[in-house]
């Protein structure tokens, strides 16, 4: 084997070694002599071993596990806070040339920026507010990751975990509330309950012979009870009626006497 097919055999192995696959969720960074030199797109490329370098990075969308931190509320209760970061990769330059390790930096910008947005609210709205919280958060994390070529879609709350004996004042304080809302529909019951009644009892007053009519239903209730014992309420009308009665007779013989 003469010199020209050594080197000829040396030129094919040194393109062979230079031939690279990017897939189509992907970009390179392509470097010669450590200068950047472009963005290497979906496809079939070459990139000449020695004097040129690249970096493959992923622009999916990625998943993030945020770990628990240990936050501070502004009422000055501690909770265990964890969430989850979703965000991708729009400038393939800038995550590679601008930031060491994009996806350590993302993780602790979103770990730093959770202490301090949850140490700005109090427990109740953290508790209550967890969209708003996670908005805040987000807002703040791709404003500071827009110069790495960052792109932050969301970022949500996973669990905000308390202290054993916070639940408990929490579950006293829950426990009391539906102890008031309980009073509170029983007392307007009862108002609705004695209006109705109230209107009721107008109603049989100024309706001649319909308290009677209302005692001869009652009886007609009773008479299919089982029970030995009656109580028979007489309307104060048919009272008044006797009471007048007897009077017209004493009257009477007061006379005849």
């Amino acid at each position: 084997m003469g010199p020209i097919s050594w080197i000829i055999t040396i030129i094919i192995a040194y393109f062979v070694l230079g031939i690279r696959v990017v897939n189509e969720y992907e970009r390179g960074v392509k470097f010669t002599f450590g200068k950047f030199v472009g963005i290497m797109t979906p496809g079939f490329k070459i990139v000449f071993p020695i004097v040129q370098t690249w970096q493959r990075v992923d622009m999916r969308v990625k998943a993030v596990d945020v770990p628990d931190q240990d936050c501070m509320t502004r009422d000055n209760i501690s909770v265990n806070v964890n969430a989850v970061i979703y965000y991708l990769v729009s400038d393939a330059e800038k995550a590679i040339i601008k930031v060491e390790h994009f996806n350590y930096a993302i993780s602790q910008l979103a770990q730093t920026t959770m202490r301090n947005i949850v140490g700005e609210v109090e427990l109740d709205e953290l508790l209550s507010n967890r969209d708003e919280v996670s908005g805040k958060i987000k807002l703040i994390v791709d404003k500071a990751s827009d110069p790495w070529g960052i792109k932050v879609n969301a970022v949500e709350l996973k669990d905000v975990a308390l202290p054993a004996d916070m639940k408990r004042v929490i579950g006293k304080q829950a426990e009391a509330e539906r102890e008031k809302r309980a009073v509170i529909i029983k007392a307007e019951g009862e108002v609705l309950a004695s209006n109705n009644m109230a209107k009721a009892a107008k109603m049989l007053s100024t309706a001649p012979g319909a308290l009677h009519l209302r005692t001869l239903q009652s009886i007609n209730d009773l008479s299919s009870d089982q029970s030995n014992t009656v109580i028979f309420a007489i309307p104060i009308e048919a009272l008044k009626a006797l009471e007048g009665i007897s009077n017209m007779g004493l009257k009477a013989l007061n006379k005849k006497k």
